[in-house]
């Protein structure tokens, strides 16, 4: 007897071993006809298998649907198949590698005699639905691994063979088919074909056999699948989107940065770009003020020895940029910590002094692999709205809840309204006694509930050296951007001697809450171009208004307008070429400047403007006092 035990609790009984498919049908046909897998077990034991599974003793079962996570996961598996089959089908010469699931799709890498081209990725995804249509049922069968080593090599796929190869001796092997494909893997997949519906294929690149450089280039197809129509259309929308805001697609458009090969993954600002940069810096800045910080610079180059003593240089050795002098060895600093803790030791410090809260816009180099670079959003310099504040145990909570508030008025400001927290704990391999441990997350878990913040705990997750707090910034397009945290440090400021002089006369080790709001500035302003789509909020426009002629009669007052504006702090241009004023609206439109102001005869003899918003609004003619005033008003509150 077969007892299992269902979502709801409730539980069924079968005579003999009994398949996910059969549990499926004798709860209903719906289900069974919706079933994709089984999840067997529960809590970390549980697994996802196919519906041919064959359940020999008890145990608790949820049917997975296409509505399942891990059903979409199977689906897209599935489709990677799919894939490789119409491929073969297609071009039977090439050979097929590996082909996982990756976020919001798969890929498959083969090994062709040419390069694939769009025609051929477009028929490809045509044999797909082929024979996905086709509805072949997908079996699974298992063979001893020296037996599968031989079959595939039999039937030329010597990557296949060479993969098998690698597993243990002895070990068995999966594989499934379905019609004339078979592929080895472990499963699960969807029972039949006609399961895979909503899919596309996405582009070609190139990558080397098992990641290694001095391998074969292989050809990489990327595809995208989803369990509806509609979700893959709006996948697909998001994409359409995703593009247009591109960052470095609007980087030259708007002519504000560019990345060189003369300095691979370091940014060359241009005027708008930096003046964006000075917008996000003097805000920052401002910031500290406001809120207790001191405002502190330290050295871009540190002696190997303080690398040494902070365990960077044991960990993080190959990410750091380093260079030599009078037979001494230093790196460019990838963090700004340790010179804090350094600033921090100049002087006795009481408890009457904690907490003491430094900040720095601090410049940082970290030799990210070329492969990793992305625009501004993953350079190799960078620099950080860097804060470090060292305080005693008991200041924690309160530090914690106040920065969370701070932090939620910051991107506020920006125009990001969704925030999604998370709280990384206590790791296998740390430092510091349970005790300390406990004290740190549960500060940490406080400050957030004390502001009211949902938050999602990740086990495991923290640093060697303390708990923290992520907090992830959600997009205009639902994308996630982990921007801000709040580290809590046992360790380093003890590394490096830092003390302070406790009520009681003894010398006490501070704790050290390492916190950035909006982390590495090149890679927040390249979310913000996103975000807005480089049509910036009015405050951080690097150019906030163009005055535009119509003849070269208003020149001279357009000129004034330019004048008296800048005089009030705001960041004007003109334009007075002898162009027709549609063409000139058109032009500034492209480049997402916030106002237009057209000046005719009669606003030269009015002393007013014509205002021209963005987004192609017609505000009509106002005088030039009430223009200020409606952007000083959009300024001020961040519109």
């Amino acid at each position: 007897m077969v007892s299992i035990q269902l979502p709801d609790g409730s539980k069924r009984e079968y005579p003999s071993p009994v398949t996910v498919a059969e549990v499926a049908q004798s709860i209903g046909s719906g289900l069974a006809k919706a079933a994709i897998a089984g999840r067997i077990g529960q809590g970390d034991s549980a697994r996802v298998v196919d519906t041919s599974f064959r359940i020999d003793r008890d145990t608790p079962l949820a049917i997975v649907t296409e509505k399942d996570p891990a059903g979409l996961e199977v689906i897209r598996h599935s489709t990677a198949h799919l894939l490789a089959y119409a491929v073969k089908e297609l071009f039977p010469e090439a050979q097929v590698t590996i082909g996982p699931v990756i976020e919001n799709g798969f890929y498959y890498d083969f090994s062709y005699k040419r390069p694939f081209t769009p025609e051929d990725l477009a028929a490809i995804e045509a044999k797909m639905s082929e024979l996905a249509k086709k509805d072949e049922k997908v079996e699974r069968r298992v063979l001893p691994r020296d037996e599968a080593v031989a079959y595939f090599k039999g039937i030329g796929e010597h990557y296949k063979a060479e993969i098998i190869s690698s597993i243990p001796a002895g070990e068995d092997v999966s594989l499934y088919r379905e019609g004339a494909f078979e592929d080895l893997c472990r499963g699960p997949h969807v029972p039949s074909t006609g399961r895979l519906k909503h899919f596309k294929l996405m582009k070609v690149a190139g990558a080397y056999w098992r990641g290694d450089h001095r391998n074969e280039m292989l050809q990489r197809i990327y595809g995208t699948a989803w369990a509806t129509k509609d979700e893959l259309q709006q996948y697909l929308h998001m994409l359409e989107e995703a593009e247009k805001r591109d960052h470095r697609k609007l980087g030259r458009e708007l002519d504000l940065f560019h990345i060189d090969d003369h300095a691979p993954g370091l940014v060359f600002w241009h005027p708008k770009g930096w003046t964006i940069w000075q917008q996000v810096e003097q805000y920052m800045r401002q910031v500290y003020r406001d809120n207790g910080y001191r405002e502190v610079k330290g050295p871009q180059i540190l002696d190997q020895g303080l690398w040494e003593k902070t365990g960077h240089w044991d960990k993080y050795r190959e990410n750091m940029f380093t260079t030599e002098s009078e037979k001494r060895d230093y790196a460019l600093k990838p963090m700004n910590c340790p010179g804090h803790v350094l600033i921090y030791k100049q002087g006795i410090k009481s408890y009457r002094d904690l907490p003491l809260r430094y900040g720095e816009f601090g410049q940082c180099h970290r030799n990210e692999p070329t492969g990793g670079l992305h625009g501004i959003m993953r350079v190799r310099g960078f620099t950080q709205d860097d804060g470090h504040i060292f305080c005693t145990e008991d200041h924690i909570l309160a530090e914690c809840v106040a920065y969370t508030a701070l932090l939620q008025r910051v991107y506020k400001d920006f125009g990001f309204k969704d925030i999604i927290y998370k709280v990384a704990t206590r790791p296998d391999a740390r430092i510091g006694s349970d005790e300390v441990w406990d004290k740190a997350e549960a500060a940490l878990i406080e400050s957030l509930k004390a502001s009211g913040c949902e938050f999602d705990i990740a086990p495991g997750e923290g640093a060697f050296y303390g708990p923290k707090i992520e907090y992830t910034l959600k997009d205009a397009l639902g994308r996630h951007w982990q921007c801000g945290t709040m580290q809590v440090d046992f360790s380093m400021a003890g590394r490096l001697g830092a003390e302070y002089v406790a009520e009681s006369g003894e010398r006490r080790t501070p704790v050290m809450l390492h916190r950035a709001i909006v982390g590495s500035l090149e890679r927040f302003i390249g979310i913000l171009i996103e975000e807005h789509a480089g049509a910036l909020p009015v405050w951080l426009a690097p150019v906030q208004v163009v005055v535009l002629n119509i003849t070269e009669a208003q020149a001279e007052y357009a000129a004034e307008v330019v004048k008296s504006l800048q005089k009030q702090g705001l960041r004007v241009e003109s334009d007075l070429r002898n162009e027709k004023i549609n063409y000139k609206i058109r032009e500034h439109s492209m480049q997402k400047v916030p106002f237009l102001l057209v000046v005719g005869d009669k606003e030269k003899a009015n002393g007013a403007v014509a205002v021209r918003a963005r987004g192609n609004q017609d505000l009509g003619v106002m005088p030039l006092a009430d223009f200020h005033a409606r952007i000083a008003s959009d300024i001020a509150h961040k519109v």
